[in-house]
């Protein structure tokens, strides 16, 4: 008798609570390996491709794609050992091991065993295999097919409901369930209908949207306010949700500042074309302005390690760190996000700039890792790609400054004591009055704008 084991959506660190089910890698049926990546999730860092632990054969999914789960929540259920569905009568390739699981929950930390290739098992052993055994499991039901069975909510009678995370919003908000049809297929509840009665029942209307209001043109008074003219509703979940959660606590906690200053960047696009075409055997990949203004960031704060640094509130001590972890704000299609270049201190204009292509690029294809987006200390965020020359950036919290760059354009300049036509910039400062005062935030900034002016003076540091 094959073993069914129950694999649960597992902790995906960073404190991580809840994730979204973007996409199903395997079907019920199909045979996967140890450490096999099983479904792709969303969480509030970035999309993680999650792992089973178990080799055997799927028996049930649990959630469709776009269901938020929370941690611990049933991801899908797997028969290991023994069974006639399998032709060589080893479903995990293990033997009387096939219980036996890696116990690593990401990819890139399991047992580097090759995923097997997908195959499908007939219906009746699928059947055998999801008999009451240890773990008792959902019946299976195929991927395309009826929803699993309606789970029983803690009032009387089934509900059409899968995810846990909906049952919980209905309890918290006092939301009897059996009130509500479901939009999903065969009359599954979604979290979208929940959120939809919960905000019906705060507007004191019903749950289903009202038929829009028709007013004759020569009607006098105010036209009734259809229920279209309340707006769009949009959750902040996801990776938004984390930036606003992120963003509202800088301002709540951080007493920032800022400062700016124009810098004649004409040099230091020169000096950028000079390295690129440079020719010969020794040339290395193009380096781009952003890779010269992240070493020109490294180098100041190694002057000004007080930007360099957080603070501890309930210490109440300022802590100055070691390593200089820079990001630099992206914006995606899943909304902005910030990559980190690890000790940035350690490199020179080539490896930042070659890691800064190789973020971006997973940025891109939202395959960024937690480990990717996690543990800046010092931020900078080129807004000049959107065609701006200032802003006031919001500190990335808990780090204790962001340098913002505006878009590098022709201007007239004295130059020499002659009016000419320069390539200048904008450059932005914004930084935790508790760290320092402006003193030192002002050297700060006119350290890097005299190295985007005289890029030679990057010289003494190299």
């Amino acid at each position: 008798m094959p073993q069914v084991l129950e694999f649960k959506l597992p902790d995906l660190g960073e404190g991580l609570t809840e994730a979204e089910i973007v996409r199903w890698l395997v079907e019920v049926g199909d045979v996967v390996a140890i450490d096999q990546p099983v479904v792709e999730v969303e969480t509030a860092k970035a999309m993680v491709e999650v792992p089973c632990p178990y080799g055997g054969v799927v028996t049930a999914r649990f959630g469709d794609e776009g269901t938020e789960l929370p941690v611990g929540a049933p991801l899908l259920t797997v028969a290991v050992g023994s069974t006639e569905g399998d032709p060589s009568g080893d479903l995990s390739g293990k033997g009387a091991a096939g219980a036996e699981s890696s116990g690593n929950v990401l990819v890139g930390y399991g047992t580097g065993a090759p995923a097997a290739r997908r195959r499908r098992v007939r219906p009746e052993a699928i059947a055998a295999a999801a008999e009451p055994g240890p773990v008792p499991v959902m019946a299976p039901a195929p991927a395309q097919g009826p929803v699993p069975a309606p789970v029983p909510d803690e009032a009387s009678g089934p509900v059409a409901v899968v995810s846990p995370l909906v049952r919980r919003l209905a309890r918290q908000h006092d939301l009897d369930l059996r009130q509500l049809t479901g939009s999903g297929r065969d009359g599954l509840i979604l979290r979208s209908d929940v959120e939809s009665a919960i905000r019906a029942a705060a507007n004191g209307t019903a749950v289903a949207p009202p038929a829009p209001v028709r007013v004759s043109p020569s009607a006098s008074g105010p036209a009734p306010v259809s229920a279209s003219a309340a707006g769009e509703r949009i959750p902040l979940r996801g990776v938004r949700g984390a930036v606003a959660d992120k963003l509202a606590r800088s301002r709540r906690e951080i007493p920032d500042a800022t400062c700016w200053v124009d810098a004649d960047a004409t040099e230091l696009m020169a000096a950028r074309a000079a390295m690129n075409g440079a020719g010969g055997p020794t040339a290395g990949p193009k380096v781009s302005v952003l890779a010269l203004l992240a070493r020109i960031c490294t180098a100041a704060l190694a002057r000004f390690p007080e930007l360099n640094s957080t603070v501890d509130l309930e210490a109440r001590e300022i802590v100055r760190l070691p390593a200089v972890h820079l990001g630099f704000a992206a914006q995606t299609e899943r909304g902005l996000v910030v990559p980190v270049v690890r000790d940035a201190q350690s490199r020179n204009a080539e490896s930042i700039g070659a890691e800064i292509g190789r973020l971006t690029e997973a940025a891109r294809t939202g395959t960024l890792t937690p480990a990717d987006l996690t543990g800046g200390t010092f931020t900078l965020n080129n807004y000049g790609v959107f065609g701006v020359d200032g802003s006031t950036p919001i500190i990335n919290h808990p780090e204790a400054a962001m340098l913002g760059v505006g878009r590098i354009v022709p201007k007239p300049w004295v130059h020499r004591g002659e009016l000419a036509v320069r390539q200048v910039v904008q450059l932005s400062l914004t930084f935790d009055h508790r760290v320092c005062d402006g003193g030192t935030a002002g050297g700060f900034l006119r350290y890097v704008a005299d190295c985007v002016e005289q890029p030679a003076l990057l010289l003494r540091t190299l």
